[in-house]
């Protein structure tokens, strides 16, 4: 198995400190609703866990909360609320989203707010060992003292001033040197410290929890591309200063981030796509094929005709899954899937190419219908295929059936045929119409039928439309039109 380590710039075997790999991913500043970018983000890194616990390892997964921010507080006095109900009523949101798009909870969940006193112990140790300064209430790091710091970001101290957005701050000793403790403002919200009333910087947050939680060395710690710097780079200057310990982490994966039109989708920028949004049109299914039909590393471009794709597929996957009874009639010829398990494999071991393992998994289904159609048993196919698409996230779960009201049925009946006095097709005996929904629908979809034979294509495009408006999508195939309810996740 291996992965692309972001640190090295190349793919490494996969060999963590032992039995149970320690992963960290940086969580949510939780100031609104969170966006179909941090879906990706945290769907690419559920679907890490589950491949390595489906490899057999055991995993303690770590995720931040960055429950006190500028944002947060510009926020809150913007709706005239404080901090802490702002953070707590978005990070509800937060949670209700990642278990709507079947996204395992994280073991641990570190609040900013909950983790002050180890915040404020790795800041006094770097202060001791000569590696940050107090100035005006605030502590900042010295990145001077660090002689291989920017090596995540593969560029020295020189290089990266010139491509950065610096901080102001005329106490500060370099430009480049980045706030740990911030010294308080009339009315936000603090915390008393040796330094003087203040909260912690973001950077600092996230290497006092993992430290915390998971010790001196991560295995894994992810997040998105746009981390890399200056997040990251200074987690591991302040992480490796503080402890002594080199490496701070094993394996940096980065994943590539989700744009609409030209730019990344950022709730800052404001174009963005909530992943309520989505899911009322969508289905987490969909959502998640969408967000691995593209390599984790590489940027993906949010679109509806992505969406409406993903979900054909994923409607695919189900039908496989649920379909008709697989015991088969052929004696003795079953379906092997053993060989698209090892093409599964190959791929997921391949620095988790889901792309490529989701395109397995179309294989295998278009393998068990073919098998199905000739009579073999396939009941071992699709044992492996709801196997397999777990390991992705993948519920296979049908749909709900909506109840559907008699009357609109029959009222659209009695409509049509009035309208096909106006045609030469034979009228629907309407004293007799049945009284359940499977017989009045076969009894439109014939007549449908009819029309489309008769190139009365208006009428018959007519009565699709109104079916839509009632919960019902047709699909015209080969063996005829078929109907079933519209999407209810």
């Amino acid at each position: 198995m291996k992965v692309f380590n972001t640190l090295s710039g190349r793919k490494e075997e996969f060999l963590p400190q032992g039995d149970e790999v320690r992963m960290y991913v940086c969580g949510v500043t939780p100031y609104d609703d969170s966006h179909i970018g941090h879906a990706m983000s945290y769907i690419i890194f559920d679907v890490i866990r589950r491949y390595l616990q489906f490899h057999g390892y055991k995993v303690k997964y770590v995720q931040n909360i960055t429950d006190i921010d500028d944002k947060i507080i510009d926020r809150a006095a913007e709706v005239g609320i404080s901090t802490q109900e702002l953070a707590g009523k978005y990070t509800d949101s937060f949670f209700a989203d990642m278990d709507a798009l079947n996204i395992g909870r994280a073991d641990i969940y570190p609040r900013a707010t909950e983790e002050i006193p180890k915040i404020i112990e790795v800041i006094q140790g770097l202060v001791d060992k000569g590696y940050a300064y107090p100035a005006q209430g605030s502590v900042y790091f010295r990145v001077r003292s660090v002689p291989d710091y920017g090596k995540l970001a593969h560029r020295n101290l020189e290089s990266t001033m010139a491509g950065a957005r610096i901080e102001g701050g005329e106490e500060k000793e370099h430009p480049m040197d980045f706030v740990l403790w911030k010294a308080s403002k009339p009315g936000e919200p603090s915390w008393e410290s040796p330094w003087g009333p203040g909260r912690p910087g973001w950077h600092i947050e996230c290497s006092a929890m993992s430290l915390k939680y998971l010790g001196n060395t991560l295995d894994i710690h992810g997040g998105g591309q746009d981390l890399v710097f200056p997040h990251h780079e200074n987690e591991i200057a302040q992480s490796e200063c503080f402890t002594g310990t080199k490496p701070f982490v094993k394996y940096w994966l980065h994943n590539g981030l989700v744009q609409l039109g030209e730019e990344k989708m950022s709730k800052s920028l404001g174009n963005l796509i909530t992943i309520k949004e989505a899911l009322e049109k969508y289905s987490a299914d969909a959502i998640r094929i969408f967000a691995l039909s593209s390599h984790y590393r590489s940027p993906l471009t949010y679109s509806e005709d992505a969406l409406d794709a993903a979900e054909r597929g994923a409607d695919r996957l189900r039908q496989t899954a649920h379909g008709e009874s697989g015991e088969g009639k052929v004696a003795g010829e079953k379906l092997d899937a053993e060989p698209y398990r090892q093409r599964f494999i190959n791929a997921m071991d391949d620095d988790f190419n889901s792309p490529q393992a989701i395109a397995t998994l179309f294989d295998l289904a278009r393998e068990i219908n073919r098998a199905s159609d000739e009579g073999h048993s396939i009941i071992g196919g699709r044992k492996v295929l709801v196997e397999l698409a777990d390991v992705l996230g993948l519920t296979l779960k049908l749909p709900e059936t909506p109840p559907l009201d008699i009357e609109p049925l029959r009222r659209l009946l009695i409509s049509i045929n009035d309208r096909l006095l106006e045609t030469q097709l034979k009228g629907i005996p309407i004293e007799s119409l049945p009284n359940d929904v499977e017989s009045l629908m076969e009894l439109i979809t014939l007549t449908r039928s009819d029309l489309r034979e008769a190139k009365q294509w208006q009428l018959a495009d007519e009565i699709r439309t109104k079916l839509e408006e009632l919960g019902i999508a047709l699909e015209d195939t080969v063996k005829g039109t078929l109907w079933k309810y519209k999407r209810k996740f």
